[in-house]
């Protein structure tokens, strides 16, 4: 059973993907001519919506470049012997 919040996050993304992807030509020139102009333009938003936008709550840095640091931290580098 979804609640409010479910479909709260929902309008946002789905906002944001129109704002960003559908009404702008960023992700795609000129106007979709057919559907598979519209899954292409829609690769290119997710992939850059997931790894390379920046993100206020990981300090303005890309998904990606926060994940490295993380696991760079993670592991540090051996010590001489």
């Amino acid at each position: 059973v979804g609640d409010a919040y479910d479909n709260a996050l929902m309008e946002t993304v789905n906002g944001l993907y129109k704002a960003e992807c559908v009404r702008t030509t960023i992700f795609h020139d000129g106007p979709y001519k057919t559907i598979a102009d519209v899954e292409f333009a829609t690769a290119g938003w997710v992939d850059w919506y997931n790894n390379r936008r920046l993100h206020g709550s990981l300090g303005m840095v890309s998904p990606d470049e926060f994940e490295a640091t993380y696991y760079a931290a993670l592991t540090p580098e051996p010590l001489p012997a």
